[in-house]
């Protein structure tokens, strides 16, 4: 199920999953030597030979970095390559190499997947051949074309890590009259309240109620958040990212990407705003969903919706900031 403030442009990554540099070599990654070349951040060149893939599951670090080892429960900027690897041919199935936009690896991977980047240090080229046991299993995705007997390649880049508690310092501000109050916790899910004796506004407000001191979010920048939103004429929260996984796992898109990864009022309200920020969105419905709202997340096409927005990184393609 797609979180409400995204519309994926990565859906098979989403099906999948629910820094320093080092110096690049040519490696074996094992289940008849798929072998992959090219430096840390850049294209790699990836053969996979004309036959059949084991039936084991074989993890290669063709990088190694010298950040913070992943742990279950964090998230982390990447990019990645995925093959799929059908009988004795292979195809690339997609790629943030050639898209310039990295993605966020956040919440429930595949088990090979998982198996293969939990322990690895950020800066790192990994490199996953994932048996369908250890993968979609004998069903198969095929809504992503891929059946139960299919074999993925995965090189990934591991970029920067986030944790799920990641904090928002500096110091909280109101939000003003008329507006929804938002509590002062930082490094856990806010409290919205909504002030029941007034209209919500007409147009887009974006208010900043703790001022980050770290870079400026631009367009194309991966950004990685964590967030709540409630629905104005309930009062309710419809969605949030801190309630995600096991510890809340934070959410990432590409701002200002065509098509949207998100809904409008987002990439227009934090446009501008600095990692580190606390930002309150009113968004209204012309900004939101529209008039046709979001049934199975209970909005009408007349809701104002309420999101409070922490961001705790960017990550450009060059440089990753936090």
């Amino acid at each position: 199920m797609r979180r409400i403030a995204v519309i994926s442009a990565l859906p098979l990554l989403a099906a999948i999953a629910l820094a320093g540099c080092g110096s690049s070599s040519s490696s074996s990654a094992g289940s008849a030597a798929v072998t992959v070349t090219g430096g840390f951040g850049k294209a790699p060149l990836v053969k996979i030979p004309s036959e059949k893939a084991g039936s084991k599951l074989a993890v290669h670090t063709v990088v190694h970095g010298s950040g913070q080892p992943l742990t279950k429960s964090d998230a982390f900027v990447g990019n990645y390559a995925i093959y799929l690897w059908s009988g004795t041919s292979h195809k690339l199935l997609q790629s943030t190499f050639k898209t310039g936009s990295p993605t966020l690896f956040s919440g429930q991977l595949l088990p090979g997947l998982e198996t293969a980047l939990v322990g690895q240090k950020m800066g790192s080229r990994v490199v996953a051949v994932i048996p369908p046991a250890d993968g979609f299993g004998k069903s198969g995705d095929p809504q992503a074309g891929i059946k139960g007997t299919d074999t993925l390649v995965f090189v990934v880049d591991m970029l920067k890590d986030f944790t799920a508690t990641a904090d928002t310092p500096g110091h909280q501000v109101s939000a003003g009259k008329s507006l929804p109050t938002v509590s002062d916790t930082t490094g856990a899910a806010p409290t919205i309240k909504v002030p029941s004796s007034s209209k919500p506004p007409a147009s887009l407000v974006s208010k900043t109620l703790i001022k980050g001191t770290g870079p400026t979010v631009a367009e194309g920048d991966t950004v990685v958040v964590q967030y709540t939103g409630v629905n104005w004429r309930t009062g309710q929260v419809f969605d949030a990212s801190w309630k995600h996984g096991t510890s809340g796992q934070p959410f990432g898109f590409t701002i200002g990407a065509s098509p949207s990864q998100v809904i409008l009022g987002w990439d227009k309200g934090l446009a501008g705003q600095t990692v580190g920020s606390r930002v309150l969105l009113v968004i209204p419905p012309t900004d939101g969903y529209g008039k046709q709202g979001s049934p199975q997340a209970g909005i009408k096409g007349t809701d104002t919706l309420v999101f409070v927005v922490d961001i705790i990184g960017t990550f450009n393609g060059h440089s990753a900031a936090s």
